[in-house]
Protein backbone atom coordinates (compact mmCIF):
# COMPACT_ATOMS: atom_id res chain seq x y z
CA UNK A 1 0.00 0.00 0.00
CA UNK A 2 2.52 2.60 -1.15
CA UNK A 3 2.57 6.36 -0.65
CA UNK A 4 2.88 8.33 -3.88
CA UNK A 5 4.79 11.61 -3.90
CA UNK A 6 4.70 14.14 -6.71
CA UNK A 7 6.84 17.27 -7.01
CA UNK A 8 6.55 20.20 -9.41
CA UNK A 9 9.78 22.08 -10.17
CA UNK A 10 11.04 24.76 -12.53
CA UNK A 11 14.65 24.62 -13.69
CA UNK A 12 16.34 27.97 -14.11
CA UNK A 13 18.65 27.18 -17.02
CA UNK A 14 22.40 27.12 -16.37
CA UNK A 15 22.30 29.77 -13.69
CA UNK A 16 25.10 30.17 -11.20
CA UNK A 17 22.69 31.19 -8.43
CA UNK A 18 18.97 31.51 -7.88
CA UNK A 19 17.66 34.51 -9.72
CA UNK A 20 20.58 34.67 -12.15
CA UNK A 21 19.21 34.30 -15.66
CA UNK A 22 20.82 32.82 -18.79
CA UNK A 23 18.12 33.16 -21.44
CA UNK A 24 20.70 32.79 -24.19
CA UNK A 25 21.62 29.29 -22.99
CA UNK A 26 18.46 27.67 -21.72
CA UNK A 27 14.81 28.47 -21.46
CA UNK A 28 13.11 27.75 -18.12
CA UNK A 29 11.72 24.23 -18.01
CA UNK A 30 8.85 22.78 -16.01
CA UNK A 31 9.03 19.20 -14.87
CA UNK A 32 6.98 16.89 -12.66
CA UNK A 33 8.38 13.96 -10.71
CA UNK A 34 6.49 10.94 -9.35
CA UNK A 35 7.95 8.68 -6.69
CA UNK A 36 6.39 5.63 -5.00
CA UNK A 37 7.38 4.69 -1.44
CA UNK A 38 6.65 0.99 -0.82
CA UNK A 39 5.49 1.24 2.79
CA UNK A 40 2.94 3.03 4.94
CA UNK A 41 4.67 5.99 6.64
CA UNK A 42 1.72 6.99 8.81
CA UNK A 43 0.63 10.61 9.26
CA UNK A 44 3.22 12.87 7.63
CA UNK A 45 4.36 16.10 9.28
CA UNK A 46 7.39 17.06 7.17
CA UNK A 47 9.00 16.30 3.83
CA UNK A 48 12.72 16.90 3.42
CA UNK A 49 13.92 18.04 0.03
CA UNK A 50 17.41 18.32 -1.42
CA UNK A 51 18.91 18.44 -4.90
CA UNK A 52 21.98 16.55 -6.00
CA UNK A 53 24.92 18.90 -6.45
CA UNK A 54 26.51 18.73 -9.91
CA UNK A 55 29.41 20.60 -11.47
CA UNK A 56 27.08 23.50 -12.21
CA UNK A 57 24.90 24.54 -9.29
CA UNK A 58 21.77 24.96 -11.39
CA UNK A 59 19.06 26.30 -9.14
CA UNK A 60 15.66 24.66 -9.12
CA UNK A 61 12.42 26.30 -8.07
CA UNK A 62 10.06 23.82 -6.42
CA UNK A 63 6.39 24.72 -6.37
CA UNK A 64 4.70 22.02 -4.33
CA UNK A 65 5.03 18.47 -3.11
CA UNK A 66 1.82 16.48 -2.77
CA UNK A 67 1.59 13.08 -1.10
CA UNK A 68 -1.24 10.63 -1.68
CA UNK A 69 -1.57 8.10 1.11
CA UNK A 70 -2.66 4.50 0.70
CA UNK A 71 -6.29 3.55 0.35
CA UNK A 72 -8.69 6.37 1.11
CA UNK A 73 -6.18 8.65 2.86
CA UNK A 74 -6.46 12.26 1.85
CA UNK A 75 -3.78 13.99 -0.18
CA UNK A 76 -1.26 15.97 1.88
CA UNK A 77 0.36 19.12 0.49
CA UNK A 78 3.81 20.45 1.36
CA UNK A 79 4.23 23.95 -0.14
CA UNK A 80 7.74 24.99 -1.11
CA UNK A 81 7.63 27.87 -3.64
CA UNK A 82 11.32 28.63 -3.28
CA UNK A 83 14.67 27.94 -4.87
CA UNK A 84 16.48 24.70 -4.10
CA UNK A 85 20.23 25.03 -4.46
CA UNK A 86 23.54 23.89 -3.02
CA UNK A 87 23.84 20.90 -0.73
CA UNK A 88 21.43 21.96 1.98
CA UNK A 89 18.21 20.17 2.92
CA UNK A 90 14.86 21.97 2.98
CA UNK A 91 12.45 20.81 5.66
CA UNK A 92 8.90 21.44 4.44
CA UNK A 93 6.03 21.20 6.96
CA UNK A 94 2.60 19.97 5.97
CA UNK A 95 0.82 23.01 4.57
CA UNK A 96 -2.16 23.43 6.93
CA UNK A 97 -1.94 26.83 8.64
CA UNK A 98 -1.29 26.79 12.38
CA UNK A 99 -1.09 29.45 15.05
CA UNK A 100 2.00 29.46 17.28
CA UNK A 101 1.93 27.37 20.44
CA UNK A 102 3.93 27.37 23.64
CA UNK A 103 4.90 23.68 23.62
CA UNK A 104 8.67 23.44 23.31
CA UNK A 105 8.35 19.75 22.29
CA UNK A 106 6.06 20.59 19.34
CA UNK A 107 8.02 19.90 16.12
CA UNK A 108 6.02 22.58 14.26
CA UNK A 109 6.81 25.18 16.94
CA UNK A 110 10.51 24.38 16.75
CA UNK A 111 10.38 24.61 12.98
CA UNK A 112 8.72 28.05 12.92
CA UNK A 113 11.17 29.47 15.48
CA UNK A 114 14.15 28.24 13.45
CA UNK A 115 12.60 29.57 10.24
CA UNK A 116 12.15 33.07 11.70
CA UNK A 117 15.73 33.18 13.04
CA UNK A 118 17.03 32.36 9.56
CA UNK A 119 14.71 34.85 7.88
CA UNK A 120 15.67 37.69 10.24
CA UNK A 121 19.32 37.27 9.19
CA UNK A 122 18.29 37.36 5.53
CA UNK A 123 15.70 40.17 5.59
CA UNK A 124 17.26 43.22 7.26
CA UNK A 125 16.09 46.84 7.46
CA UNK A 126 17.85 49.80 5.87
CA UNK A 127 17.28 53.56 5.66
CA UNK A 128 17.09 54.93 2.13
CA UNK A 129 16.42 58.54 3.21
CA UNK A 130 15.85 59.91 6.71
CA UNK A 131 12.19 60.66 7.42
CA UNK A 132 10.90 57.98 5.04
CA UNK A 133 9.79 54.37 5.66
CA UNK A 134 12.57 51.85 6.12
CA UNK A 135 13.39 49.52 3.23
CA UNK A 136 14.94 46.13 2.62
CA UNK A 137 18.73 46.20 2.93
CA UNK A 138 19.65 45.79 -0.75
CA UNK A 139 21.59 48.21 -2.94
CA UNK A 140 20.32 46.64 -6.16
CA UNK A 141 18.09 43.75 -7.19
CA UNK A 142 21.04 41.33 -7.23
CA UNK A 143 21.44 41.85 -3.47
CA UNK A 144 17.92 40.60 -2.71
CA UNK A 145 17.20 37.17 -1.24
CA UNK A 146 16.75 34.76 -4.18
CA UNK A 147 13.13 33.98 -3.31
CA UNK A 148 12.17 37.66 -3.67
CA UNK A 149 13.57 38.06 -7.19
CA UNK A 150 11.53 38.29 -10.39
CA UNK A 151 10.96 34.93 -12.03
CA UNK A 152 12.17 34.59 -15.61
CA UNK A 153 8.88 35.41 -17.36
CA UNK A 154 8.29 38.44 -15.13
CA UNK A 155 11.85 39.71 -15.62
CA UNK A 156 11.72 39.41 -19.40
CA UNK A 157 8.29 41.05 -19.58
CA UNK A 158 9.43 43.94 -17.37
CA UNK A 159 12.72 44.57 -19.19
CA UNK A 160 11.24 44.26 -22.68
CA UNK A 161 8.53 46.78 -21.75
CA UNK A 162 11.26 49.23 -20.66
CA UNK A 163 13.20 48.72 -23.89
CA UNK A 164 10.08 49.12 -26.04
CA UNK A 165 9.15 52.35 -24.25
CA UNK A 166 12.66 53.76 -24.65
CA UNK A 167 12.73 52.85 -28.34
CA UNK A 168 9.36 54.54 -28.93
CA UNK A 169 10.64 57.75 -27.27
CA UNK A 170 13.78 57.73 -29.43
CA UNK A 171 11.75 57.25 -32.63
CA UNK A 172 9.36 60.06 -31.70
CA UNK A 173 12.28 62.33 -30.84
CA UNK A 174 13.85 61.73 -34.26
CA UNK A 175 10.48 62.16 -35.98
CA UNK A 176 9.86 65.56 -34.37
CA UNK A 177 13.37 67.05 -34.67
CA UNK A 178 12.72 68.61 -38.06
CA UNK A 179 9.08 69.54 -37.44
CA UNK A 180 7.96 72.94 -36.11
CA UNK A 181 5.87 73.20 -32.91
CA UNK A 182 3.77 76.31 -33.42
CA UNK A 183 0.25 75.15 -32.50
CA UNK A 184 -1.34 72.88 -29.92
CA UNK A 185 -2.31 70.56 -32.77
CA UNK A 186 1.39 69.91 -33.35
CA UNK A 187 1.35 67.67 -30.28
CA UNK A 188 -0.45 65.14 -32.48
CA UNK A 189 2.99 64.35 -33.89
CA UNK A 190 3.86 62.34 -30.80
CA UNK A 191 0.47 60.65 -30.29
CA UNK A 192 0.97 57.68 -32.56
CA UNK A 193 1.61 54.07 -31.70
CA UNK A 194 -0.53 51.87 -29.47
CA UNK A 195 -3.76 53.52 -28.34
CA UNK A 196 -6.81 52.55 -26.34
CA UNK A 197 -10.35 53.82 -26.83
CA UNK A 198 -10.07 55.78 -23.58
CA UNK A 199 -6.73 57.33 -24.58
CA UNK A 200 -8.23 58.44 -27.88
CA UNK A 201 -11.20 60.01 -26.09
CA UNK A 202 -8.87 61.93 -23.77
CA UNK A 203 -6.84 63.00 -26.79
CA UNK A 204 -9.95 64.48 -28.37
CA UNK A 205 -11.41 66.10 -25.21
CA UNK A 206 -8.42 67.04 -23.07
CA UNK A 207 -9.15 70.79 -23.28
CA UNK A 208 -12.76 70.47 -22.09
CA UNK A 209 -13.67 71.59 -18.57
CA UNK A 210 -15.96 68.57 -18.19
CA UNK A 211 -13.09 66.10 -18.66
CA UNK A 212 -10.83 68.23 -16.43
CA UNK A 213 -13.33 67.92 -13.56
CA UNK A 214 -14.11 64.26 -14.29
CA UNK A 215 -10.45 63.32 -13.85
CA UNK A 216 -10.50 64.50 -10.22
CA UNK A 217 -13.32 62.04 -9.54
CA UNK A 218 -12.30 59.09 -11.71
CA UNK A 219 -8.92 59.75 -13.30
CA UNK A 220 -5.42 58.52 -12.51
CA UNK A 221 -5.36 60.34 -9.16
CA UNK A 222 -8.81 60.45 -7.52
CA UNK A 223 -7.21 60.83 -4.07
CA UNK A 224 -7.06 64.63 -3.70
CA UNK A 225 -10.58 65.91 -4.32
CA UNK A 226 -12.73 66.74 -1.28
CA UNK A 227 -16.06 68.45 -0.63
CA UNK A 228 -15.48 71.94 0.80
CA UNK A 229 -16.58 72.50 4.40
CA UNK A 230 -15.63 76.20 4.18
CA UNK A 231 -13.91 78.50 1.73
CA UNK A 232 -10.16 77.67 1.69
CA UNK A 233 -8.11 80.05 3.84
CA UNK A 234 -5.54 80.45 1.07
CA UNK A 235 -8.17 81.77 -1.35
CA UNK A 236 -7.83 85.52 -1.85
CA UNK A 237 -10.26 87.15 -4.29
CA UNK A 238 -8.75 90.03 -6.27
CA UNK A 239 -10.80 93.26 -6.43
CA UNK A 240 -13.75 93.08 -8.82
CA UNK A 241 -14.59 89.43 -8.20
CA UNK A 242 -17.30 89.94 -5.61
CA UNK A 243 -19.79 88.09 -7.82
CA UNK A 244 -17.52 85.05 -7.81
CA UNK A 245 -17.32 85.19 -4.02
CA UNK A 246 -21.12 85.20 -3.78
CA UNK A 247 -21.33 82.23 -6.18
CA UNK A 248 -18.82 80.25 -4.12
CA UNK A 249 -20.81 80.94 -0.95
CA UNK A 250 -23.98 79.65 -2.62
CA UNK A 251 -22.28 76.48 -3.82
CA UNK A 252 -20.82 75.99 -0.35
CA UNK A 253 -24.23 76.25 1.29
CA UNK A 254 -25.68 73.80 -1.25
CA UNK A 255 -22.92 71.27 -0.58
CA UNK A 256 -21.87 71.40 -4.24
CA UNK A 257 -18.48 73.12 -3.81
CA UNK A 258 -15.38 70.89 -4.09
CA UNK A 259 -11.66 71.61 -3.92
CA UNK A 260 -8.31 70.10 -4.81
CA UNK A 261 -5.47 71.76 -2.91
CA UNK A 262 -1.89 71.01 -3.95
CA UNK A 263 -0.38 72.95 -1.03
CA UNK A 264 2.02 70.06 -0.31
CA UNK A 265 4.02 71.28 -3.33
CA UNK A 266 4.47 74.82 -2.00
CA UNK A 267 8.17 75.62 -1.65
CA UNK A 268 9.42 72.31 -3.08
CA UNK A 269 12.73 73.07 -4.84
CA UNK A 270 12.49 72.73 -8.61
CA UNK A 271 14.83 70.68 -10.76
CA UNK A 272 17.34 71.88 -13.35
CA UNK A 273 17.28 69.73 -16.48
CA UNK A 274 20.08 70.14 -19.03
CA UNK A 275 20.86 73.54 -17.58
CA UNK A 276 17.28 74.76 -17.80
CA UNK A 277 15.45 75.83 -14.64
CA UNK A 278 12.15 74.02 -14.01
CA UNK A 279 9.12 75.20 -12.04
CA UNK A 280 6.73 73.63 -9.54
CA UNK A 281 3.23 75.01 -8.97
CA UNK A 282 1.06 74.49 -5.87
CA UNK A 283 -2.44 75.16 -7.26
CA UNK A 284 -5.83 75.37 -5.62
CA UNK A 285 -8.75 74.27 -7.79
CA UNK A 286 -12.37 75.07 -6.90
CA UNK A 287 -15.07 73.05 -8.64
CA UNK A 288 -18.85 72.85 -8.56
CA UNK A 289 -21.04 69.79 -8.88
CA UNK A 290 -23.86 70.23 -11.41
CA UNK A 291 -27.26 68.54 -10.78
CA UNK A 292 -26.45 66.01 -13.52
CA UNK A 293 -23.25 64.95 -11.72
CA UNK A 294 -20.77 66.84 -13.87
CA UNK A 295 -17.90 68.40 -11.92
CA UNK A 296 -16.78 71.69 -13.48
CA UNK A 297 -13.88 73.97 -12.50
CA UNK A 298 -14.86 77.43 -11.21
CA UNK A 299 -11.49 79.01 -10.39
CA UNK A 300 -7.78 78.13 -10.28
CA UNK A 301 -5.15 79.75 -8.07
CA UNK A 302 -1.70 78.67 -9.26
CA UNK A 303 0.29 79.61 -6.13
CA UNK A 304 -0.76 80.43 -2.55
CA UNK A 305 -0.41 84.00 -1.23
CA UNK A 306 3.05 85.04 -0.04
CA UNK A 307 4.59 88.25 1.36
CA UNK A 308 5.95 88.99 -2.11
CA UNK A 309 2.59 88.35 -3.80
CA UNK A 310 -0.26 88.70 -1.28
CA UNK A 311 -2.95 88.51 -3.98
CA UNK A 312 -2.00 85.85 -6.53
CA UNK A 313 -3.89 85.91 -9.83
CA UNK A 314 -7.07 83.87 -10.08
CA UNK A 315 -7.84 82.13 -13.38
CA UNK A 316 -11.46 81.70 -14.46
CA UNK A 317 -13.30 79.86 -17.26
CA UNK A 318 -14.20 83.32 -18.66
CA UNK A 319 -10.51 84.18 -19.21
CA UNK A 320 -8.99 84.04 -22.71
CA UNK A 321 -9.04 80.37 -23.81
CA UNK A 322 -5.27 79.84 -23.86
CA UNK A 323 -4.80 81.49 -20.44
CA UNK A 324 -7.45 79.22 -18.91
CA UNK A 325 -5.98 76.17 -20.69
CA UNK A 326 -2.49 77.02 -19.42
CA UNK A 327 -3.79 77.25 -15.83
CA UNK A 328 -5.43 73.81 -16.17
CA UNK A 329 -2.20 72.41 -17.64
CA UNK A 330 -0.24 73.59 -14.58
CA UNK A 331 -2.82 71.82 -12.40
CA UNK A 332 -2.32 68.59 -14.34
CA UNK A 333 1.46 68.95 -13.95
CA UNK A 334 1.07 69.27 -10.17
CA UNK A 335 -1.37 66.37 -10.12
CA UNK A 336 1.29 64.21 -11.78
CA UNK A 337 3.83 65.07 -9.06
CA UNK A 338 1.52 64.15 -6.16
CA UNK A 339 0.11 61.09 -7.90
CA UNK A 340 3.54 59.63 -8.63
CA UNK A 341 5.29 60.49 -5.37
CA UNK A 342 2.67 60.66 -2.61
CA UNK A 343 -0.13 58.34 -3.64
CA UNK A 344 1.77 55.83 -5.79
CA UNK A 345 5.37 55.63 -4.55
CA UNK A 346 4.80 56.31 -0.83
CA UNK A 347 1.28 55.11 -0.05
CA UNK A 348 1.50 52.07 -2.32
CA UNK A 349 5.08 50.89 -2.88
CA UNK A 350 6.94 52.01 0.24
CA UNK A 351 4.17 51.14 2.71
CA UNK A 352 3.78 47.73 1.04
CA UNK A 353 7.54 47.16 1.36
CA UNK A 354 7.39 47.77 5.12
CA UNK A 355 4.62 45.18 5.40
CA UNK A 356 6.53 42.76 3.15
CA UNK A 357 9.76 42.94 5.16
CA UNK A 358 7.93 42.70 8.50
CA UNK A 359 6.02 39.68 7.17
CA UNK A 360 9.21 37.85 6.24
CA UNK A 361 10.80 38.70 9.59
CA UNK A 362 7.94 37.80 11.93
CA UNK A 363 5.39 35.49 10.27
CA UNK A 364 6.54 31.92 9.52
CA UNK A 365 5.20 30.03 6.54
CA UNK A 366 2.72 28.13 8.73
CA UNK A 367 1.03 31.31 9.98
CA UNK A 368 -2.42 31.93 8.41
CA UNK A 369 -1.72 35.66 7.93
CA UNK A 370 1.52 34.79 6.09
CA UNK A 371 -0.45 32.53 3.76
CA UNK A 372 -2.94 35.35 3.13
CA UNK A 373 -0.27 37.94 2.34
CA UNK A 374 2.53 36.13 0.54
CA UNK A 375 0.92 36.06 -2.96
CA UNK A 376 0.42 39.84 -2.78
CA UNK A 377 4.01 40.76 -1.84
CA UNK A 378 5.59 38.41 -4.38
CA UNK A 379 7.48 41.07 -6.38
CA UNK A 380 7.27 44.06 -4.02
CA UNK A 381 10.90 44.04 -2.91
CA UNK A 382 12.45 43.78 -6.37
CA UNK A 383 10.25 46.42 -8.02
CA UNK A 384 10.98 48.83 -5.15
CA UNK A 385 14.71 48.12 -5.23
CA UNK A 386 14.74 48.78 -8.95
CA UNK A 387 12.91 52.07 -8.36
CA UNK A 388 15.48 53.22 -5.80
CA UNK A 389 18.39 52.34 -8.07
CA UNK A 390 16.96 53.55 -11.40
CA UNK A 391 13.93 55.82 -10.99
CA UNK A 392 14.31 58.03 -7.90
CA UNK A 393 18.06 57.62 -7.37
CA UNK A 394 20.63 60.35 -7.96
CA UNK A 395 20.92 60.66 -11.73
CA UNK A 396 17.81 58.51 -12.19
CA UNK A 397 14.78 59.14 -14.36
CA UNK A 398 13.22 61.66 -11.95
CA UNK A 399 16.42 63.73 -11.92
CA UNK A 400 16.61 63.62 -15.71
CA UNK A 401 12.99 64.34 -16.65
CA UNK A 402 10.73 65.54 -13.81
CA UNK A 403 10.41 69.02 -12.33
CA UNK A 404 10.47 67.71 -8.74
CA UNK A 405 13.62 65.67 -9.43
CA UNK A 406 17.06 66.67 -8.25
CA UNK A 407 16.08 66.35 -4.58
CA UNK A 408 12.67 68.01 -4.59
CA UNK A 409 11.02 64.61 -4.80
CA UNK A 410 12.65 63.57 -1.50
CA UNK A 411 11.43 66.76 0.21
CA UNK A 412 7.93 66.04 -1.07
CA UNK A 413 8.03 62.41 0.12
CA UNK A 414 9.06 63.55 3.62
CA UNK A 415 6.14 65.99 3.78
CA UNK A 416 3.73 63.32 2.59
CA UNK A 417 5.13 60.81 5.11
CA UNK A 418 4.58 63.26 7.97
CA UNK A 419 0.89 63.50 6.97
CA UNK A 420 0.29 59.80 6.30
CA UNK A 421 -2.42 58.41 8.56
CA UNK A 422 -3.79 54.90 8.95
CA UNK A 423 -7.33 56.02 8.08
CA UNK A 424 -6.15 57.62 4.83
CA UNK A 425 -5.24 54.11 3.61
CA UNK A 426 -8.73 52.73 4.34
CA UNK A 427 -11.20 53.70 1.57
CA UNK A 428 -14.37 53.85 3.74
CA UNK A 429 -12.68 56.27 6.17
CA UNK A 430 -10.84 58.24 3.51
CA UNK A 431 -13.88 58.72 1.24
CA UNK A 432 -16.07 59.72 4.20
CA UNK A 433 -13.44 62.22 5.38
CA UNK A 434 -13.34 63.77 1.90
CA UNK A 435 -17.13 63.93 1.61
CA UNK A 436 -17.29 61.73 -1.49
CA UNK A 437 -19.80 59.11 -0.34
CA UNK A 438 -23.15 58.96 -2.11
CA UNK A 439 -22.09 60.86 -5.26
CA UNK A 440 -23.45 58.95 -8.31
CA UNK A 441 -20.70 60.21 -10.64
CA UNK A 442 -17.88 59.26 -8.21
CA UNK A 443 -17.19 55.93 -9.92
CA UNK A 444 -13.81 55.42 -8.24
CA UNK A 445 -15.47 55.73 -4.83
CA UNK A 446 -18.13 53.15 -5.73
CA UNK A 447 -15.58 50.68 -7.10
CA UNK A 448 -13.19 51.17 -4.15
CA UNK A 449 -15.93 50.44 -1.61
CA UNK A 450 -17.12 47.37 -3.49
CA UNK A 451 -13.59 45.96 -3.71
CA UNK A 452 -12.95 46.80 -0.06
CA UNK A 453 -16.09 44.87 0.90
CA UNK A 454 -15.12 41.85 -1.19
CA UNK A 455 -11.62 41.73 0.28
CA UNK A 456 -12.93 42.23 3.82
CA UNK A 457 -15.41 39.36 3.53
CA UNK A 458 -12.73 37.01 2.24
CA UNK A 459 -10.09 37.99 4.80
CA UNK A 460 -12.53 37.89 7.71
CA UNK A 461 -13.73 34.46 6.61
CA UNK A 462 -10.18 33.09 6.72
CA UNK A 463 -9.13 34.89 9.90
CA UNK A 464 -12.17 33.69 11.87
CA UNK A 465 -11.16 30.09 11.20
CA UNK A 466 -8.17 30.63 13.47
CA UNK A 467 -9.05 33.52 15.80
CA UNK A 468 -12.28 32.51 17.53
CA UNK A 469 -11.91 34.94 20.45
CA UNK A 470 -10.15 38.22 21.22
CA UNK A 471 -7.82 36.56 23.72
CA UNK A 472 -6.46 34.34 20.91
CA UNK A 473 -5.60 37.48 18.95
CA UNK A 474 -3.94 39.09 21.97
CA UNK A 475 -2.06 35.87 22.75
CA UNK A 476 -0.46 35.40 19.31
CA UNK A 477 3.17 36.57 19.79
CA UNK A 478 4.03 36.33 16.08
CA UNK A 479 1.07 38.47 15.04
CA UNK A 480 1.79 41.08 17.74
CA UNK A 481 5.50 41.27 16.83
CA UNK A 482 4.57 41.71 13.16
CA UNK A 483 2.16 44.56 13.94
CA UNK A 484 4.61 46.31 16.25
CA UNK A 485 7.47 46.06 13.75
CA UNK A 486 5.37 47.62 10.97
CA UNK A 487 4.42 50.68 13.04
CA UNK A 488 7.40 51.27 15.31
CA UNK A 489 10.25 50.17 13.05
CA UNK A 490 9.26 50.17 9.38
CA UNK A 491 7.05 53.28 9.58
CA UNK A 492 9.32 55.02 12.10
CA UNK A 493 7.01 55.38 15.13
CA UNK A 494 3.77 56.04 13.22
CA UNK A 495 1.46 55.23 16.15
CA UNK A 496 0.68 58.94 16.66
CA UNK A 497 -0.99 58.85 13.22
CA UNK A 498 -3.33 55.97 13.98
CA UNK A 499 -1.15 52.98 13.04
CA UNK A 500 -1.58 50.21 15.65
CA UNK A 501 1.28 48.81 17.75
CA UNK A 502 -0.79 45.79 18.80
CA UNK A 503 -3.95 43.93 17.90
CA UNK A 504 -6.61 43.58 20.58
Amino acid sequence: RPWAAEAHAHQNGLSGAPGAQCPGLWSPQEEEFDRDIPKDLGPLQFVKLCKHHSLVDDAWFCDLITVQGPGTCEEAAFPCYRWVQGQGVLSLPEGTARLPGDNALDVFQNHREKELKERQKLYCWDTWKEGLPLTIAAGCQDDLPPNMRFHEDKRLDFEWALKAGALEMVLKRVYTLLSPWNRLEDFDQIFWGQKSALAEKVHQCWRDDELFGYQFLNGANPMLLRRSASLPSRLVLPPGLEALGAQLERELQNGSLFEADFILLDGIPANVIRGEKQYVAAPLVLLKMEPDGKLLPVAIQIQPPSPRSPTPPLFLPSDPPLAWLLAKTWVRNSDFQLHQLQYHLLNTHLVAEVIAVATMRHLPGLHPVFKLLIPHIRYTLEINTRARSQLISEGGIFDKAVSTGGGGHVHLLRRAMAQLTYCSLCPPDDLADRGLLGIPSALYAHDALRLWGIIARYVEGIVRLFYHRDDIVRGDPELQAWCREITEVGLCQAQDRGFPVSFQ
